[in-house]
């Protein structure tokens, strides 16, 4: 007997269909500024070498890991 596994298909958002990944998209850049907010406070992009190709890497992971968690 095979296993279906059912995905998440887009969720309705005021009439309009929008696909599940947005939210995980408006967490990753919300904690990414949150997370961007901390290394700042704390000086840590002046140990880094491009702290905006950092920036761009940190939002990237988080999105792969969120929508990783709904998929």
């Amino acid at each position: 007997m095979p296993v279906e596994i059912a995905l998440p298909v887009e969720v309705a958002l005021l009439d309009a269909l929008v696909p599940s990944l947005l939210f995980a998209f408006i967490a990753a850049g919300i904690a990414s500024l949150i997370l961007d907010w901390i290394f700042v406070r704390y000086e840590i992009y002046r140990y880094l070498w491009y702290p905006a190709l950092f920036r761009l890497a940190l939002f990237i992971c988080l999105f792969a890991v969120l929508g990783l968690c709904i998929y």
